[in-house]
């Protein structure tokens, strides 16, 4: 038990098993590793989320922007807001929308010019990281996040529906 203190009263939190918590774990090491691939991008000029957005542009270019939003598992919003920051880079086209209400992304020169730099400095993190880690490892941990994604994303739909029809108690 830990005591929080607010103000003059004291209140008893249970805190045990709160070091196992997947949200807490998994953010922590991808606060660690995104820092490390930010390092070893910054010469490039690009973060590591942003060779990651050009990346999944390259792949499928031209793609809708909530098609993309659902590859890179991020918020329409966000993605929006990246977007923006790269468009006004001059690193990726975004169309107006179109007659099916989507907006197409795509690379500029610019933007594959600035993708093909990084994928350099990224291969080089890539294979130390990897390598640091362990091939066979590495290789399992990705399935194992693979699967970790998939299963939040089916319980965030499953508890949106059933909390959707839990009314709040006044």
């Amino acid at each position: 038990m830990s005591r929080i203190r607010q103000g003059n009263v004291s209140a008893q939190i249970d805190l045990s098993g709160t070091g196992y918590c997947a949200a807490f774990n998994l953010r922590r090491t991808s606060r660690a590793v995104t820092a490390l691939y930010d390092s070893a991008m910054a010469t490039s000029g690009l973060s590591s989320t942003q060779v990651a957005i050009l990346i999944g542009v390259a792949k499928s270019e031209p793609v809708p922007v909530g098609l993309l939003a659902k590859m890179l598992l991020t918020d329409h919003t966000t993605l929006t807001r990246n977007l923006a920051v790269l468009s006004r880079e001059r690193l990726v086209r975004v169309s107006s929308r179109s007659t099916m209400r989507r907006r197409l992304v795509s690379l500029t020169r610019k933007g594959t010019a600035s993708l093909a730099r990084s994928i350099c400095r990224w291969r080089k993190i890539q294979t130390h990281f990897v390598g640091s880690f362990g091939e066979s490892r590495w290789e399992g941990m990705q399935k194992a996040l693979e699967e970790l994604a998939s299963i939040a994303v089916h319980l965030k739909v499953r508890s949106r529906r059933a909390f959707a029809s839990v009314q709040p108690q006044r």
